[in-house]
């Protein structure tokens, strides 16, 4: 499967075990939202407190284990072509929106609203939605603790590549932020490979 996915759409497939998923950033500095479920058992999800903690530290690259709630491998980082991803920003929403953004922002579409309507497809609702993995987005911990989104450190083509360790359903928001620098303040679509 080869599948580019529009700017601030949602996308998801089903991941077999030992297949590969790669994401690409075609247009440079996109962030992509990104949950993952057991394919058989969705009340096993990605964690990212179990992951954070089993790994040692917050930013994403080849060697990641993404683990779920019950501290199982879900899929592991194998190629990484830009270096760190992040794993504590969340996904942006329309409340999110309103609060750090203004009142104004409230119509606009965000990542909850993508990934509630491609979970509807599978069986999910709003209480299946958990901390995210955020590809390609630069979130770093100042000295103070706070957190920065900031511009991001990918570029044209660079990519990501994970390993399905189980059956993974993989659930994707190719973010429609327009109101912070993690898309570049123009989203761009991605490429989404099976092999």
């Amino acid at each position: 499967m080869d599948i580019t996915v529009p700017a601030r759409a949602p996308w998801s497939a089903v991941v077999e075990a030992g297949r590969t998923l790669t994401i690409t950033d075609l247009g440079g500095n996109q962030a992509v939202d990104c949950l993952l479920y057991d394919a058989h058992d969705t009340r096993v999800r990605y964690s990212a407190q179990d992951t954070v903690h089993a790994q040692g530290g917050i930013f994403l690259t080849t060697g990641t284990v993404l683990l779920s709630n019950e501290h199982t491998p879900l899929m592991t980082v194998v190629d990484d072509t830009c270096g760190r991803h992040d794993t504590v920003g969340g996904a942006c929403s329309k409340e999110s929106n309103t609060l750090r953004y203004g009142q104004h922002t409230w119509s606009q579409h965000a990542c909850v609203e993508n990934f509630l309507a491609e979970g509807l497809r599978h069986g999910l609702g709003k209480r299946d939605l958990v901390s995210n993995v955020n590809w390609f987005m630069n979130v770093p911990v100042e000295a103070d603790g706070t957190l920065g989104i900031v511009d991001g450190i990918s570029a044209p083509g660079l990519r990501v590549s994970l390993r399905a360790e189980t059956d993974v359903l993989v659930l994707v928001s190719n973010c429609p932020q327009i109101n912070n620098p993690c898309n570049g303040f123009d989203p761009t679509p991605v490429r989404m490979t099976i092999q």
